[in-house]
């Protein structure tokens, strides 16, 4: 038995690393029995069936810190989320989404403003401003100028990132540039709808250096936010936590409640405007889904 790390799957067929050497392997059918499906990031053990050929067969899954739905990979620890400054131009509000699921699988987060090269830092800077008022992470980047890309290598180092955001804002193009031997396919965007077109067809985890490792995955328009409970919202905009306990009622949602600390806090510009408006649309969002 040999102990090592699903890398990629496709087509019932599971490629596993076991120190640097990679094994296609079938999983057993206990699996599909108890409705396990392999994923993208698990530790496993395999049995060889053959050494020579470089085959196995996964016998064991071990027990999973995290699991993402989607995209659907497992054991990891920080999302990259990865926006361009323009071309395309940045949707705040799928940004805010992104960050309600990072942090509901209580992820560390690095924000990456992409392209700067194409833009004046007047225009991308009070975006960025407002996400590090946060407390997030933010890194300006430019993968054509190699702009920040040493601090986007060093926030990689010993994790699992799992690398999201829409098509078309160079994810791929970054990733070559961390590791120029990744070779990923970038996509270009389209000039009929000036978005990205899909270049990551599967979720796939890419070593960079020993104990990091980083996921691909396709991009994304939308995305499900339905299993957050209305009550679990607030607590995904971690801005939010200092002014809940001024709240005057504990069940408050912070909409049209009286003596309401994140509303107040708004009114003193303590929150930004944006972030609660996003609030507000996803838990209007939750809250129309659940009556269905």
């Amino acid at each position: 038995m040999k102990k090592g790390r699903l890398i990629k799957g496709i087509g019932g067929f599971y490629y596993v690393d076991v120190e640097g050497e990679i094994y296609e392997c079938k999983a057993r059918g206990i699996f599909r029995q108890k409705k396990i499906t392999p994923l993208v990031g698990d530790y496993v053990e395999i049995s060889i069936t053959d050494e020579q050929k470089k085959v196995g067969v996964v016998e064991k899954i071990m027990e999973r810190s995290t699991e993402l739905i989607r995209p659907t990979v497992s054991n990891v620890n920080q999302a990259v989320i990865v926006f361009a400054v323009i071309q395309p131009e940045p949707n705040i509000m799928l940004l805010d989404r992104f960050l309600v699921l990072a942090e509901s699988q209580e992820l560390e987060i690095v924000i990456c403003f992409n392209k700067v090269d194409l833009a004046t830092t007047e225009a991308y800077m009070p975006i960025a401003d407002r996400y590090r008022a946060v407390g997030y992470k933010v890194l300006l980047t430019s993968a054509k100028n190699e702009v920040s890309i040493t601090d986007l290598r060093k926030v990689l180092l010993d994790k699992t990132s799992v690398f999201a955001g829409p098509s078309g804002v160079g994810k791929s193009t970054l990733l070559n540039k961390i590791h120029p031997n990744l070779q990923l396919k970038t996509g270009e965007i389209s000039a009929k709808t000036a978005r990205g077109k899909h270049t990551t067809r599967h979720a796939e985890l890419i070593p960079i250096e020993k104990h990091s490792w980083v996921v691909d995955t396709p991009g994304f328009s939308a995305l499900n936010i339905d299993f957050i409970e209305e009550e679990a919202l607030a607590l995904y905009f971690p801005e939010f936590d200092e002014y809940m306990e001024e709240c005057k009622f504990s069940s408050c949602q912070h909409v049209d409640e009286p003596s309401c600390g994140i509303k107040n806090a708004l009114q003193q510009n303590k929150i930004a405007k944006e972030r609660y408006h996003s609030y507000l649309q996803f838990l209007q969002e939750i809250r129309s889904n659940r009556r269905f």
